[in-house]
């Protein structure tokens, strides 16, 4: 151990980003003049994506602060919800987030996703359309050239769910999204899309939507009361935008 190593404070919700040997009481890291903050942080196993505030000596630095010999710093975990690069939050999900992307789009929360992009597709994505990079692969976020991401922490889609509505409290503006394609919603009569339904939705169901992007059509099947209890949860967790 160098005779000045510096001490860092990781915030309790941060530190299972650390090794486990970490995890417990503050770090004592070897001075390594060349090294920022945010290098350092980064070698630690935490995105920059998910780090509030830095403090040390009195005052808040950023991430390309580097710290002297013997500088105790601490480490801010971000405020939810936090601001987005626009308003409303535009996301962008990885191959591995699927259902979560569609119960967004539910919601009628603006949420592209394609099940094979590739890694440098999905920066080349968020960074050209402005949205914010959510994926559960930190090895992404340390990306230089992404502007925007998160890690999304929960496993389950409805955890993910309210994860994503915690953090970012997008407006909710259910059933205006096609869940398949992210398109926007119109209402049609049922004479306009007659010739594409089976006998019996037709005779059973009066209420029609059509997307505009991909033309698939939607009505209140079978499994609406389920989605309706997804919609009513969803307004009930999502607080206030910042």
């Amino acid at each position: 151990m160098a005779a000045h190593p510096i001490t860092v404070h990781i915030p309790p919700d941060l530190r299972f980003f650390l090794p486990p040997r970490h995890r417990d009481g503050p770090l004592h890291l070897p001075h390594d003049p060349d090294a920022t903050l945010g290098h350092t942080l980064q070698s630690l196993g935490i995105p920059l994506t998910e780090v509030g505030h830095l403090h040390t000596r009195g005052r808040t630095v950023g991430v390309r602060h580097r710290p002297d010999p013997g500088d105790t710093v601490r480490v801010d975990a971000l405020t939810w919800p936090q601001p987005a690069p626009t308003t409303p939050p535009r996301l962008l999900l990885d191959v591995h987030l699927g259902t979560l992307a569609r119960r967004l789009r539910l919601l009628g929360v603006d949420t592209a996703y394609d099940n094979d992009r590739d890694d440098p597709a999905l920066l080349a994505q968020a960074n050209a359309e402005q949205r914010i990079l959510l994926t559960r692969d930190r090895g992404l976020l340390f990306r230089r050239a992404l502007h925007a991401g998160a890690h999304v922490r929960e496993q389950h889609p409805r955890s993910q769910l309210h994860e994503v509505l915690n953090r970012f409290a997008p407006p909710l503006h259910p059933w205006t999204r096609c869940p398949a394609c992210n398109g926007l919603l119109h209402p049609v009569t049922p004479q306009e899309v007659a010739h594409r339904l089976e006998p019996g939705t037709r005779a059973t169901y009066d209420t029609f939507a059509q997307c505009r992007d991909c033309a698939r059509i939607y009505w209140p099947g079978a499994h609406h009361q389920d989605l309706r209890e997804i919609v009513r949860q969803a307004r009930n967790h999502t607080p206030p935008p910042p």
